[in-house]
């Protein structure tokens, strides 16, 4: 078989382990009766700003993180030190009110007159970091000694195809499943609808704690369990994280095709034979099928240091954002019609990206079936002073189509 198709091995096995590992996403059914847990989305970052002692003056950086290595000693030495907090310690709400404040919306707007996905991803990231950092909250201490980053996107699932500019938005989540130094933490986004929010998305995060200066691994408070739907949620959880581990152990760089992906694949390359000739090399495209390697778009941004987080690397969600955009960008260039984003999976945050780099990003559509594509996106830097150039992430991004796509097929291994 002509070299060809790592990139729809990928897809074949994620959509192969998620069928009887993923249970549906859930969380807690409450409101929060605490004021002190419910935020307008302008609060979010001043707030995690605050608990981190940031500043939001680039200048003061190096200073503000030479502050934070006093906070050492705040740190657990073990989890056992640590009181356990509940799901309700660290159930929070923020409030996007693009209808009842109008001047919000432009940073919101597509020009079809919908809401802008990338800036929920970006809103998402910060509500996750701060919904770990209200479940590891330290009372006696005005700044947390934790550094908490998200470690991984796990799944996001829409509920409604489009967001209107014009009605108030609510988040909500909770840290649901929790280990030594990482958490789970799910989170739901509603619109408003007449009198009631409806559900738009769920979303489930892992964060990771490290130490005040981002070095290190840190011990995060246990979790107690209050009740059977808690007990629930946690095992989700633990299912989730297993069902990581196995996708990762199956990787291309580490496991062959199997025995049913060989023979799927080997279809498909039978498929683009010439049958006017009996030679390998001879390929041609089946009717209404594109090549993988046309179908791609690249972009290059400069990481500027308007865009970096609370610890001086570049905010999470912003490469989300990007990422996310230029997916959109590949999906309505290969379908010709304008698609709309059905799920999000597998957002690997594999190295932080500094302030100052070069952020190359390539998308390309890896499967299509029916109106669906299949979008992945892989992110990589350069530093200014060298050349070399890292993975930093890869995106995967499901969406579906105004109109019946055409199939797309590998051409070599790589599937570039």
């Amino acid at each position: 078989m002509e070299p060809s198709l790592s990139v729809f091995f990928l897809f074949y096995r994620l959509c192969t382990l998620s069928k009887g590992l993923l249970a549906p996403s859930r969380g807690l059914t409450q409101e929060s009766q605490n004021p002190e847990n419910v935020f307008h989305i302008r609060e979010v970052r001043d707030k995690l700003r605050e608990i981190v002692g940031a500043s939001t003056n680039w200048r003061d950086h190096v200073k503000a993180m030479e502050e934070r290595k006093l906070l050492h000693s705040f740190l657990a030495k073990s989890q056992k030190g640590l009181p356990p907090r509940t799901m309700k310690d660290s159930y929070i709400e923020v409030f996007l009110p693009l209808g009842s404040q109008p001047e919000l919306r432009e940073k919101y707007l597509t020009v079809q007159n919908t809401v802008r996905f990338g800036r929920i991803l970006e809103d998402l990231d910060s509500l996750g970091v701060l919904i770990c950092y209200m479940h590891n909250k330290i009372h006696s201490a005005k700044m947390s000694p934790l550094s908490i980053v998200t470690a991984l996107v796990d799944k996001i699932d829409m509920c409604k195809k489009n967001l209107s500019p014009e009605q108030d938005i609510k988040f909500s989540g909770h840290v649901s499943w929790v280990g030594k130094t990482s958490m789970e933490v799910k989170m739901h986004m509603f619109q408003l609808h007449g009198n009631d929010f409806s559900p738009v998305l769920d979303a489930t995060f892992v964060m990771v704690a490290r130490d005040s200066e981002n070095k290190g691994p840190a011990f995060v408070n246990p979790l107690i369990l209050e009740s059977p739907e808690e007990e629930e949620l946690f095992q989700q959880g633990e299912l989730n994280k297993g069902r990581r581990v196995a996708f990762s152990s199956t990787s291309l760089l580490k496991m062959a095709p199997t025995a049913e992906e060989r023979t799927t694949i080997h279809e498909m390359f039978l498929n683009t034979l010439d049958p006017k000739t009996i030679s390998f090399r001879s390929r041609v495209l089946p009717a209404n099928s594109v090549w993988m390697e046309n179908s791609k778009l690249k972009s290059l941004d400069i990481c500027h240091p308007q865009e970096r987080n609370i610890f001086n690397r570049i905010f999470g969600g912003f490469l989300m954002r990007k990422a996310y955009e230029l997916g959109w960008a590949t999906a309505c260039n290969f379908g010709g019609s304008r698609p709309f984003i059905v799920a999000v999976d597998d957002i690997m945050f594999q190295k932080p990206v500094e302030v100052g780099s070069l952020l190359f990003l390539s998308a390309q559509v890896c499967f299509t079936q029916g109106n669906y594509i299949q979008v992945r996106v892989h992110s990589e830097v350069a530093s200014l002073q060298d050349k070399e150039h890292m993975t930093t992430n890869v995106f995967h991004f499901t969406f579906m189509s105004e109109k019946e796509v055409p199939l797309v097929f590998p051409r070599t291994y790589g599937g570039k």
